[in-house]
Order: C-alpha cells, then sequence, then structure tokens
C-alpha cells in the first residue's frame, strides 16, 4: 500500500542542540494508526514535523496531501465564536460580504470552493449535538469538551487528506469521548492519533510505536500490537538465555581444551625428560601437538565469538523496561479513621483510611470546583489558607450552593491538572526536599532513581525536563512528603501519561496506605486503582453514589 506520510533519515535538534529524533525512517499508510510510545520519545515533535510546525534539521519528510494537526494543548479563547474555533469564520465573512453587495476578488478567493461550507458544518456539527445554528455561539458557553469535539470537527470539515490529533481525548468524559469515538471510526483519509486511551486506541486500524529512536508499524488496534510484542520479547528472552547458556558451555569447553592441552605438554614434557624416546622423536611429536593446540584454540575461540554475537543479538531484542517502584513512607492511617467530610445538601459523604475515592461525572458539572472547595478555606487547623501538603496555594475559592467539604486532616497532598506546584527554576531533589527536609538527599536520590529520575535529571531545573519527568517530579513531592501525607487529593492524574507510566502509577498508589481522592475519566485507570467508592457529580450539581466505576 503507498504510503500517505513518509520519513526518511529524519533528525530534529532543538535549538539549544538537545536531539529530539535522529535518523528516523518510517511510513504511515492511509486509514488510522495509532501512535504510542514512552514520554520524551519524541510523539508530539514528529507530529509537530509532520504538520509542518517545526523543520527538520536534516533528512526528509513527504506527505501525499495537506495536513491538518490538533495540538495536545489546545489553546481556547473564550471570546471566538464557534464558526472561528471550527476554522470557517472567515470564509463565512466572506460570503456575507458578498451577499451584501461587496463582489472583491479577495472575497472569491477567501471562499474557493467552499461555497457549501455552511450546510456541510451542519452536517458534521449535528454529529456532535450541535448544528449551523450555533456558529456564532461563544466558545465560552460550551464545556472544554464540547470545544475539543468543535475543533475535531472543524478538521472534518477542511477535508485535509491527512489529519494529526495530539491527545484528543485528554479532560474529556466518558459520553464526549464515545461521540470522539464515533467520529473517529468514519474519519475519511488518513488518521495518525497519538493517545494514551486504552478504547480509542482499540479503534485504530494500524498501531505504530516510537521506541529506542525507531518508528515499527503493526496491522491491527493496540491491543493486538501488545499481545504481540509480549510474545514478541517472552521469544527474544528466551533467545537470550539460551545463548548465555550456549556461551558459557563454549568457554567451560574451552577451559576444559585448554587443560587437557597443559596435561599433555607437562607428560611430554616430562617423558622428554626421562629419556624415554629420542629427542629426534621428541620435537617432531611437540611440533605436532603445537598445531594441534593451535587448530584446537582457534576452533573454540571462533566457538566463543560466535556464541557471543549470538548473546549481544539476543540482548538487542530484549527491551530495558524501565519501571517505577517507589518505596512509600507510612502515613499511619487507622483503617476507619475520617479524613474528610462532603456535604451535599443534607447528605454527607465520610473519606476515612485507607479508602480509595473517585469522583467522576461529566465535562463542566464542577468537580474540579469541589476538590477547590474542599481544599480552599474549608481546612482543619494546621492546614491554615487551604493549603496542600507541597505549601501550594490550592485553585479557586470555595464559592456559595452546590456541594463543598471539610478536611479533617493538616496532612493533605494535591496533584493538580496543570502540575503548577512546582518551582521551575529548581531541581527535582531540590523540589522534593522543600517538603521533606529533614530526609537526607541521599535517600532522596534513590527514591527519584526509582522514579527513573536518575543523575543528572535529579539535578536538572525543573523548567528543563520532559513533561513526563515534570509529572514524575510531582509525584515524588506528593509521595515522599515528611510527614508523609494523609489524603491524596488528585485531579486527572493521568493526563500526557504514557500507557506504561499510566499502570505504574496505579501501582504506586497501590501501596500507599492513605486515603485516595481523585478526578479521572480514565476509567481503565480507576479500575486499576481499586476504587472502593465512586460519587458521581451530575450535570445538576448533586452527588451520587454509584456502586462501582461502570455503572457511572
Amino acid at each position: 500500500m503507498k504510503s500517505a506520510i513518509s520519513l526518511h533519515n529524519l533528525t530534529f535538534h532543538w535549538p539549544d542542540g538537545t536531539p529530539a529524533l535522529s535518523g528516523l525512517t518510517g511510513s504511515f499508510t492511509p486509514g488510522r494508526t495509532g501512535l504510542v510510545g514512552r514520554n520524551g520519545t519524541g510523539k508530539s515533535t514528529l507530529l509537530r514535523l509532520m504538520a509542518g510546525q517545526l523543520e527538520p534539521s536534516s533528512g526528509r519528510l513527504e506527505c501525499s496531501g495537506e495536513v491538518g494537526y490538533l495540538p495536545q494543548n489546545l489553546t481556547l479563547r473564550s471570546d471566538i465564536t464557534i464558526a472561528g474555533l471550527l476554522g470557517i469564520e472567515h470564509i463565512l465573512a466572506a460570503m456575507n460580504a458578498i451577499e451584501s453587495g461587496d463582489v472583491g476578488d479577495e472575497h472569491f478567493d477567501t471562499i474557493g470552493d467552499d461555497w457549501d461550507i455552511e450546510s456541510r458544518a451542519d452536517e458534521e456539527l449535528q454529529r456532535i449535538g450541535f448544528s449551523a445554528a450555533d456558529l456564532e455561539r461563544r466558545v465560552a458557553e460550551v464545556s472544554g469538551g464540547e470545544a475539543m469535539l468543535i475543533a475535531v470537527t472543524g478538521l472534518r470539515i477542511r477535508r485535509t487528506p491527512i489529519t494529526l490529533l495530539d491527545e484528543p481525548t485528554n479532560n474529556l468524559d466518558r459520553s464526549t469521548r464515545a461521540r470522539l469515538t464515533r467520529m473517529v471510526d468514519e474519519w475519511p483519509g488518513t488518521l495518525v492519533v497519538v493517545s494514551h486511551d486504552l478504547e480509542l486506541l482499540e479503534h485504530m486500524e494500524n498501531t505504530s510505536e516510537l521506541h529506542a529512536g525507531e518508528l515499527e508499524t503493526f496491522g491491527g488496534p493496540y491491543s493486538d500490537w501488545k499481545t504481540y510484542r509480549e510474545q514478541e520479547q517472552a521469544a527474544a528472552m528466551q533467545a537470550a538465555h539460551t545463548a548465555q547458556q550456549t556461551l558459557k558451555v563454549e568457554k567451560r569447553q574451552r577451559a576444559e581444551a585448554e587443560t587437557k592441552l597443559a596435561r599433555r605438554e607437562r607428560t611430554a614434557q616430562k617423558t622428554q625428560k626421562d629419556g624415554g624416546i629420542p629427542k629426534i622423536l621428541a620435537g617432531k611429536r611437540a611440533s605436532n601437538a603445537q598445531v594441534s593446540a593451535g587448530k584446537l584454540r582457534g576452533t573454540t575461540e571462533d566457538k566463543i565469538a560466535a556464541a557471543q554475537a549470538a548473546v549481544d543479538a539476543s540482548d538487542a531484542r530484549v527491551r530495558d523496561e524501565q519501571h517505577i517502584k517507589l518505596e512509600l513512607p507510612d502515613p499511619q492511617v487507622p483503617r476507619g479513621k475520617r479524613i474528610a467530610e462532603i456535604h451535599d445538601g443534607g447528605r454527607t459523604f465520610v473519606i476515612q483510611g485507607p479508602e480509595r475515592v473517585a469522583l467522576v461525572g461529566p465535562n463542566g458539572s464542577g468537580k474540579s470546583t469541589l476538590l477547590a472547595r474542599l481544599l480552599a478555606g474549608n481546612a482543619a487547623p494546621g492546614n491554615p489558607g487551604g493549603r496542600d501538603a507541597a505549601g501550594d496555594t490550592a485553585v479557586g475559592r470555595a464559592a456559595p450552593g452546590g456541594p463543598h467539604g471539610v478536611l479533617l486532616t493538616d496532612r493533605v497532598g494535591y496533584l493538580p491538572q496543570r502540575l503548577d506546584g512546582l518551582d521551575d527554576g529548581a531541581s527535582a531533589l531540590e523540589n522534593v526536599r522543600s517538603v521533606a527536609p529533614a530526609t537526607p538527599p541521599g535517600t532522596i536520590r534513590n527514591q527519584l532513581a526509582r522514579l527513573l529520575l536518575r543523575g543528572a535529571a535529579a539535578d536538572r531545573p525543573v523548567g528543563t525536563l520532559s513533561g513526563g519527568e515534570r509529572f514524575r517530579v510531582s509525584l515524588a513531592k506528593l509521595l515522599l512528603a515528611d510527614p508523609p501525607a494523609q489524603l491524596l487529593v488528585l485531579d486527572e492524574p493521568t493526563n500526557n501519561l504514557d500507557i506504561s507510566s499510566t499502570e505504574q502509577l496505579a501501582e504506586a498508589l497501590g501501596s500507599y496506605r492513605g486515603a485516595v481522592l481523585i478526578v479521572s475519566h480514565d476509567f481503565a485507570f480507576l479500575e486499576r486503582l481499586g476504587i472502593d467508592t465512586v460519587l458521581e457529580l451530575g450535570g445538576d450539581g448533586r452527588l451520587r453514589p454509584k456502586a462501582s466505576v461502570a455503572e457511572a
């Protein structure tokens, strides 16, 4: 099949010389492709290169047609119209000018072949619950999830042969994700999606992985690719084990051969010394023995070299999968200890240790606001001003009406969506020491290493770290605080995390012995976390308990 996008020895360096991609070669075929890979491998950078927002440092990139692009961090101005978010406002303005009698050539140039743009917009908007009647509405009148859907719809309306979407499901609630998935299923042309959303990745026809500077593509959705990769890695590890065993055998046989040769040489020397055979015959035997020994040594060295080459080739196929593994301090939260209360009218929901509570609900229902109300102005004595365990002022202020909460402990850790509780000018080590001043630096370094922040990464200013590294610093600051938090409040913690890091975060939180209150639309993550209580905040602003995450 002909490629829609081809990469030929593509290399990109940031202005300071830091390499992002080096010698990348590969392709994307028509259809739907999910692009996966660990944080920091260059997925977003690759999309920006393909979209023309960045220029390669060297190499070549070829696209079979115009490219439409949705960035990961979509900047939304609340004063623009839905038509502006769709990217068609200038075309509609040109059409209105012509209808008003202004027949300047520039208006016809602007419209081009898009005279049916309003009817096309109406058709596409109706797929997501809007219509052409909403084109003049302001973005401030819709939720963030709806704005994301509208931006994606704008790419469909523009009919670009190639479309790139970077983490389009971030912050989308379940129903909005379902609508986006239906759009993806019917997407025309070539679609490349960077995502950690397992449900969305199951709707891809191909899966491409960016790993160790190489792009590999598999024909099938993420689950099939993952099964293939796991089988391939199991085979690679078995081959590596077999190769190591073969190398050991060859080295042992060489040692045995050397021992045998040495014994023969000693015997020959003793026989010659004792005068058991004539000197001419002894010399000939010694010469023959040296030739035989040389051949034997050459054969064994060749076998060892071949075995070592097999080991090296097998080891190269085995991935060095880095794994987050933390040893967390015990927050000393007795089972049943009341940590916080959330009040909604005449009902009170109690969070107690070591309970896991999920707060779910549609976009715009006020989940983050409820967290702010819990953290700001309602703190227990000892946590004045609504500050979290890291000393950062909680977002928002308590507003009248609606659910609100009361903290019953002053040991609270808060992880906001924007990860803005870090000192960008300080290092990872210094950020963690600010909340654990009595902990020896060596102990903190060991813990940071377990979070894959090793060596220079622990000493670089946080502002220079990648998004995934910044998240791990935030997580370290949250989980390694001294004294340890008795309640962790997490607002969409898996946004922008790769799939492996999401799984490892669930594992790290699984060993935490305090209470957890978490807002997330990632139901797969919540299932892995082992949620005890599910509270759903409805569009009417009321809290309702649910039997499980699946029921919400």
